[in-house]
């Protein structure tokens, strides 16, 4: 029963925060919303007894991606004056958004432990005594690796994409000649000067 009640509630909050991401009018939120989608995420994960891509969707898409897309969106123009005016304002939902994020993951974990869930079953086939990263390298590197080489290609595109979107040629950068500095010599770059005294050096 608690398994039920833990899927339903990570499952609605996950296809809730997945609205209010993309509805959002404000980007800082959108990003806030896409870490609580992970975090649900996560919880779903747990309870499907799939542990090492919870842990991943925490560590990897919360600390580093989620992190990354909140420093890009601070890049924007934002009114920086307006947010900090409702930091007093949105504390307390955002403690109490922390206080649910602990609260769901010690519900997934404490519903895991608890037992067996039919949902792992339907969800992932596999033998129980496989653990989970042995599980998906034999899945990734058989059955699956064309696709994981086409996602890793269509990454990629995007990299390369993403670079050449961004990318401005501007004037009057001076760029570093590693060849030059290389090739440059000691005589080229030291003037021996009898300088008389009282004059001042040249520049």
């Amino acid at each position: 029963m608690i398994q039920a009640i833990a899927f339903y509630l990570f499952a609605s909050i996950v296809v809730l925060s997945a609205a209010l991401v993309i509805t959002a009018r404000n980007p800082v939120h959108s990003v806030l919303w896409l870490i609580l989608a992970f975090f649900n995420a996560a919880g779903l994960m747990v309870l499907v007894g799939a542990e090492f891509i919870a842990m991943l969707l925490v560590v990897v898409y919360v600390g580093a991606v989620a992190v990354l897309f909140l420093f890009v969106v601070m890049m924007l123009d934002i009114d920086f004056a307006e947010l900090r005016a409702g930091f007093v304002r949105y504390l307390p939902i955002g403690i109490a958004l922390a206080v649910a994020l602990a609260a769901e993951i010690m519900i997934g974990v404490g519903a895991w432990s608890v037992g067996g869930i039919e949902l792992s079953t339907r969800i992932a086939p596999i033998d129980a005594a496989v653990p989970n990263i042995e599980a998906i390298g034999r899945l990734l590197y058989t059955r699956y690796l064309f696709v994981f080489e086409g996602a890793g290609l269509v990454l990629l595109v995007a990299m390369i994409g993403a670079i050449v979107l961004t990318h401005r040629e501007r004037g009057g950068v001076r760029a570093q000649n590693i060849s030059a500095q290389v090739n440059r010599r000691a005589k080229d770059a030291v003037r021996k000067v009898n300088q008389p005294v009282g004059t001042g050096v040249e520049l």
